[in-house]
């Protein structure tokens, strides 16, 4: 081979190696949001693709300008605080969390790290920020309020079912929020003249336990507390009301949307739009300090009419009236 062959070789040799160094060296570049989740993937895919619109909107695409890592802890909430870690560890630009359990392990994992949250109770008694308005250190977000709906559940239960004297109350024991909520429906009942019944499970075989419990304890009805664990399980909850003929309210519409009788909460297309905004925020620079929590507005009552002559029941016209959506 010729000398200036040879250095043309090189050359070419030398440029064929370098061009995959410079594309992982563009995308090391790239920042990178950790997005810890206390659930499955599954049930939660649209509003994953909710907050990469929002994110989209605030100039940040996947794959083009962001890398997203995905952790989930798959319902077992005691994985969350070494999935946090791990983000630490990876020295993330963002930390998004999601639910309750998962904010709160991201939290604890770091004081330096910006943390946005999407949680389903009053983020400042969860000590996530300072104050609604000035959250002050590294956490913002979106409280979707789907945990302090308690009573407003117990209110829709009675209304249907005037004579309904006693009302179980489902918990995860796991959860942050189990407390909180607890007490609420507990002083709504007593308020009421109703008797409640809290059954606890963190587990498919413990939701089998705790639907036998109730109807041994012959409960009117059942009120199924906020848990994103229980929302990945919706299908086999609105499956044990109807096999137990236990008219049951949760607090999001995938519920009624898969037999279960109502549904009322926040919409949640919304909220994790709004994730996806602050992310891209923090991203060109804001500070979570000084981002306000955003309070969900918009509310939905959902019946499914179907489930409603399934169990037999006389729905109160005015009940119907007031829901924003009645499926057929």
């Amino acid at each position: 081979m010729s000398d200036m062959r040879r250095r043309e070789f090189i050359t070419l040799l030398g440029g064929t190696t370098a061009w995959p160094l410079i594309a992982r060296a563009q995308q090391s570049a790239m920042p990178v949001v950790g997005f810890l989740g206390a659930g499955s993937p599954g049930p939660f895919v649209p509003q994953t693709a909710v907050f990469r619109r929002g994110l989209a909107e605030a100039g940040y695409v996947e794959g083009r300008n962001v890398a997203i890592e995905y952790r989930r802890a798959e319902g077992q909430y005691d994985q969350l605080p070494a999935l946090a870690a791990e983000f630490v560890r990876r020295q993330v630009a963002v930390i998004v969390a999601f639910p309750i359990p998962a904010a709160v392990a991201a939290k604890a994992a770091t004081t330096a790290i910006p943390i946005v949250f999407n949680v389903a109770g009053d983020p400042v008694k969860l000590g996530l920020v300072g104050s609604l308005a000035r959250p002050g250190g590294n956490a913002t977000g979106v409280n979707s309020f789907l945990a302090e709906l308690g009573a407003k559940h117990l209110g829709l239960l009675r209304e249907l079912l005037p004579t309904a004297t006693r009302v179980g109350l489902l918990v995860n024991p796991t959860n942050e929020n189990v407390e909180g909520v607890t007490k609420d429906v507990a002083a709504a009942a007593d308020a009421l003249g109703v008797q409640i019944d809290v059954v606890r499970a963190s587990d498919s075989r413990e939701i089998e336990a705790a639907f036998a419990t109730l109807v041994r304890n012959k409960v009117n009805a059942l009120l199924i507390g906020s848990d994103v664990f229980f929302s990945s399980r919706r299908v086999q909850l609105a499956t044990l009301t109807a096999r137990h003929a236990i008219p049951a309210i949760m607090n999001e519409r995938e519920f009624a949307e898969v037999g279960g009788l109502m549904s009322y909460g926040t919409n949640r297309t919304e909220a994790f739009r709004q994730l996806g905004v602050y992310t891209g925020r923090i991203l060109k620079g804001a500070e979570p300090a000084d981002l306000p929590v955003v309070q969900s507005t918009k509310f939905e009552f959902v019946i499914n009419l179907p489930t409603v002559r399934a169990l037999g029941i006389d729905i109160p016209p005015t009940l119907l009236a007031r829901a924003d959506e009645v499926i057929e």
